[in-house]
């Protein structure tokens, strides 16, 4: 009898170890913005990443994010711009590669990310490169295979993290777009000076090697990436 006990607990005790961890793999899995957007997650290290680019265009608390009429106005006269953009105007650009933010905008207090999720620091970028055996091996790892989205020669790219780092290109605050298929940049939420904000930065060819983590002007409009409390 006593082994029929002991079998049966077992059981039990394997059955709910199997519900909690498929409840920890329906959590990690995906994550939703206020707009309804879906975002497949990954885990590097750590740390949990979305593995997609974000799209909303509200803020958390469901305030909207501005965009400019027309998408090329020039508004490098306003102190702190907060306006999104999709590519050229594209919607079909916004499926691929995500909205493009101003950091004025990604670092405003009604929050850009999804509730439990946050706009990461350069530093929180730095454990993400140690993750994955430090920066000369993290860029290939982070950056999405092959050309489709990548111009070539997109050296030593295997996405092995699993981060899908993708070519998204900017908007220049003078109102122009550039570098779709060339270069992703991603937002930090801290500053390196009064005129600059962080930013991490993938490229098509070697020039990732030496600007991967470092600052520009925080009118422009880049990619944004939500990292998980």
């Amino acid at each position: 009898m006593k082994s029929y006990q002991t079998i049966g607990l077992l059981f039990l005790l394997s059955f709910f170890f199997l519900k909690l961890q498929a409840q920890s793999i329906t959590t990690d899995s995906a994550v939703t913005d206020i707009d309804g957007n879906v975002y497949k997650t990954i885990t590097i290290g750590n740390q949990i990443w979305m593995d997609e680019n974000l799209r909303t265009t509200h803020y958390r608390n469901g305030d909207p994010i501005l965009t400019t009429i027309p998408d090329t106005l020039d508004y490098r006269a306003e102190a702190e711009p907060k306006y999104q953009f999709m590519y050229d105007g594209d919607m079909k650009n916004v499926t691929i590669y995500g909205r493009l933010y101003t950091w004025y905008a990604v670092t405003d207090r009604r929050n850009i990310c999804p509730t439990g999720w946050y706009v990461p620091t350069i530093e929180e970028f730095k454990l993400l490169d140690d993750s994955l055996g430090g920066k000369l091996k993290a860029i290939g790892k982070l950056k999405e295979a092959g050309t489709e989205h990548w111009i070539g020669p997109n050296a030593e790219a295997t996405n092995e993290s699993g981060f899908n780092g993708l070519p998204a290109g900017w908007r220049a605050a003078k109102g122009s777009y550039g570098a779709l298929g060339k270069y992703g940049h991603w937002w930090c939420s801290n500053r390196q000076t009064e005129e600059y904000a962080f930013r991490m930065f993938l490229s098509y060819n070697e020039a990732c090697y030496k600007n991967h983590l470092g600052s520009s002007d925080p009118q422009n409009a880049w990619s944004v990436r939500c990292v998980k409390d």
